[in-house]
């Protein structure tokens, strides 16, 4: 699969829209900051005021999560985001949560926008270094507000949706040395991200069942699949994930992130378009994927994420958020405020009242 591209915000701006049920509370549990090339195109540069400009456009959004981003890439791409340049390769990513952590101090001043932006990050710590990782988590948790860790492991055997790069090692989620690192996480009470297309549910299935107690969230639903050698075939990559999702909802340890549903593995093709679509559309497109993981996995396990700025490819912040709320408008308010607010706070037990 191809790498990032650069937004276009002439094209973005085409589509504008009035804030639906503008005093629900959000919790955006996964976005990202970055300042990274994109090869032929210059650089990707979304930052502090990038967020802010996207962020206070008329939702009520008053806590986030930030996740890292950039890890594992390719040999000869630039790696992470703000990563140390000196000292061991492990404690690179130090770098990273530290910055993060600055935009969350920043953020708790009230002097730009809610406190409790940034309240929660979702750090990188290799945990194929087994028990090596102990004295790197230490070092994650001093600067306050890691909730996770993430580790991407994405891997299809069809290489239609191979990242073009991510250094992605198969198999990862089996790996001896990766479940002793992972069994590091429950000191601290640590969430783990996890990123496993459809094939890889078994994976994910066999470590959540082998570690009962530690939360896991699934990102961006397993990946929705509907290009390559799904094209003219997404009822049957449909029914694949959803039979795979309904053996990870027997796990009451496992949780799901509804999101991610923009990117081009999609096969929705939503960035070759005069202009953005509708949150009309998006939610007509995304609804069968939302309410299937809804109904197997209840409110109280399930948060919608931004995935901000990666999605800012396809949609503008203010009409991705009304695409969610379109999807859960069926619901009750109580189940409203669970899936775009309270789970997230819960799950990353982030320091604001519920």
């Amino acid at each position: 699969m191809p790498g990032l591209g650069l937004p276009d915000d002439d094209w973005l701006a085409l589509r504008r829209e009035p804030i639906l049920d503008p005093g629900q509370r959000i919790c955006d549990p996964h976005h990202h900051f970055w300042d990274r090339p994109v090869p032929g195109a210059g650089r990707f540069c979304y930052l502090f005021d990038e967020f802010l400009a996207d962020l206070l456009t008329g939702h009520n959004i008053i806590a986030s999560v930030a996740v890292e981003a950039g890890a594992l890439m390719r040999e000869g791409l630039e790696p992470g985001t703000m990563y140390r340049q000196s000292g061991p390769p492990e404690l690179a990513s130090l770098g990273e949560t530290e910055f993060l952590h600055g935009y969350g101090a920043m953020a708790a001043s009230g002097l730009y926008c809610p406190p409790g932006i940034v309240s929660g990050i979702v750090a990188f710590v290799d945990l194929r270094l087994g028990a090596r990782v102990a004295d790197i988590l230490e070092r994650h948790m001093a600067f306050g507000r890691v909730r996770g860790i993430r580790n991407l492991t994405w891997h299809h055997p069809d290489p239609a949706f191979a990242f073009s790069d991510l250094a992605i090692v198969p198999g990862t989620l089996e790996s001896p040395g990766f479940r002793e690192g992972f069994a590091c996480l429950a000191k601290h009470d640590l969430a783990y991200d996890a990123t496993a297309f459809e094939p890889q549910f078994p994976e994910l299935l066999a470590l959540a069942r082998a570690f009962p107690l530690q939360r896991i969230v699934l990102n961006h639903l397993g990946g929705i699949l509907g290009s390559g050698p799904y094209a003219g075939r997404r009822d049957e990559a449909f029914a694949f994930w959803r039979d795979g999702l309904r053996d990870l909802a027997t796990c009451p340890n496992i949780f799901v992130k509804i999101g991610g549903m923009s990117a081009q593995r999609g096969g929705f093709d939503l960035r070759n378009r005069p202009e953005p679509a509708s949150s009309e559309e998006l939610a007509r497109l995304w609804a069968p994927y939302a309410h299937t993981v809804i109904d197997l996995f209840g409110p109280a396990r399930v948060m919608f994420e931004s995935n901000y700025p990666v999605e800012r490819q396809f949609v503008p912040y203010p009409v991705l958020w009304n695409a969610f709320k379109r999807l859960v408008s069926g619901y009750t308010p109580e189940e409203r405020d669970q899936m775009l607010f309270v789970t997230a706070a819960r799950f990353y037990r982030l320091p604001i009242s519920i």
